[in-house]
């Protein structure tokens, strides 16, 4: 059991550091800037920024860490029933607090929340858990596919349609609906800029009368990613992937094939958008349905790269610092969104929008000391994150203490 937690650790700090890859441009910027580098202007340092950041980030680091977040609701269940409480009710009051917790980390600072819907996922997710693992990984993977899938035709469509009316070909229809989402568009950028220049009471308060219902938008947008992803982490888990039962020759495989076949997919991709000069319409498909098979390829190949390096580097100093940053990834995950704020926010430096977008990489490799630097030491002194403690606490809170043990 403790060499699995380690792995799991492990693979969660990797991907926690590589959120803040993806989530920087949120942070710097309006929402539309993660999904084009078009917007709101084009910077040729900014472009290969988001380009390297899209083929080895985007979606990736997302994706393993809602793998290991379906993974850890059932070791949290294992506890609760080995301290003889009822897991699912349990689970269920963990998963409202973080619920909780997410809404108030939107409402305060950041309109790029993932803790709300991986709460209300989980708890769907969670409802399956006794199902077999064989048949959950094959129909959380199919739910995946076939989701997905079904986009992928209303988006090449589009995609033509938006070329010819780049091409000066489009329709009189075709160039007014182009129109129309360049005035969305414009829109969209104009107050995302507004809640980005504002001091903090006067951003919470715009967020909260113009956009309240924004994370169940963002968990509709999610769903079919984060829910089967969910399942997958939950099979691999009761599959032996983190506890050292796959033999090294399939995790190799994995790896070659998933980064591989994952990698020159994602490639392709944006290439492509890049030789097209990021159609603003294409970009949406390019970051969404036409990107969700290379990303999960890319998800599974990385989770076994990994655990390969996690058997070779279990102990040492990197991967210690490493273990102790995936225990602490919610506090890392609040707390990287409170300083990133503070500095690109219009109550702290104001450096939105002004920082030119090629300086994100150093700002992420700030963020990355800070999020190996503190956990030991604070670990070492009180065991849990302070988040993570608030959150057992709450999670707790009222269960007999024969019963709360150290889950």
């Amino acid at each position: 059991m403790p060499e699995r937690i380690g792995a799991l650790d492990f693979v969660r700090g990797v991907a926690v550091l590589g959120i803040l890859a993806i989530n920087i441009t949120g942070f710097w910027g309006p929402l539309l800037a993660t999904f084009n580098p078009a917007l709101p202007r084009l910077e040729a340092g900014g472009a290969v920024w988001f380009i390297a950041a899209y083929v080895l980030f985007e979606g990736k680091m997302r994706g393993l860490f809602t793998l290991l977040f379906g993974a850890s609701m059932l070791l949290f269940a294992d506890a609760a029933e080995r301290r003889g409480a009822n897991p699912d009710l349990m689970q269920v009051r963990r998963l409202l607090w973080l619920m909780l917790f997410g809404y108030a980390h939107y409402a305060l600072l950041w309109w790029g929340d993932i803790l709300l819907p991986y709460a209300v996922c989980g708890l769907l997710a969670f409802s399956l858990r006794r199902l077999a693992p064989e048949p959950l990984f094959a129909s959380a993977l199919l739910l995946f596919l076939v989701s997905h899938a079904i986009e992928i035709p209303g988006n090449l469509a589009a995609m033509a349609t938006e070329g010819r009316v780049l091409a000066g070909h489009g329709t009189p229809a075709e160039v007014a609906e182009q129109a129309a989402m360049m005035g969305r568009i414009a829109a969209s950028l104009a107050a995302d800029g507004q809640v980005l220049r504002a001091p903090f009471l006067e951003a919470m308060h715009i967020r909260l009368t113009t956009a309240p219902f924004l994370p169940l938008e963002n968990l509709g947008a999610t769903f079919f990613e984060t829910f089967p992803l969910m399942l997958l982490g939950m099979a691999l888990l009761r599959m032996g992937l983190f506890n050292g039962e796959w033999p090294e020759a399939a995790l190799r495989r994995m790896a070659l094939i998933g980064i591989g076949a994952g990698g020159t997919m994602s490639a392709a991709l944006i290439g492509w958008a890049a030789a097209h000069h990021f159609p603003p319409g294409a970009m949406f498909a390019v970051m969404g349905s036409l990107a969700a098979i290379p990303h999960l390829l890319m998800t599974l190949g990385y989770l076994a790269v990994l655990l390969l390096l996690w058997l070779r580097i279990a102990g040492t100093s990197a991967s210690r610092r490493l273990v102790a940053a995936g225990r602490c990834a919610f506090t890392n995950y609040l707390g990287t969104t409170l300083v990133m704020s503070a500095l690109f926010a219009g109550w702290g430096l104001s450096l939105g929008g002004v920082l030119p977008r090629a300086a994100l990489p150093l700002v992420v490799l700030f963020g990355w000391v800070l999020m190996l630097a503190w956990p030991q030491w604070w670990l070492a002194r009180f065991g849990q994150g302070p988040l993570e403690a608030l959150w057992r606490k709450l999670t707790w809170w009222g269960v007999p203490r024969s019963a709360a043990g150290a889950a």
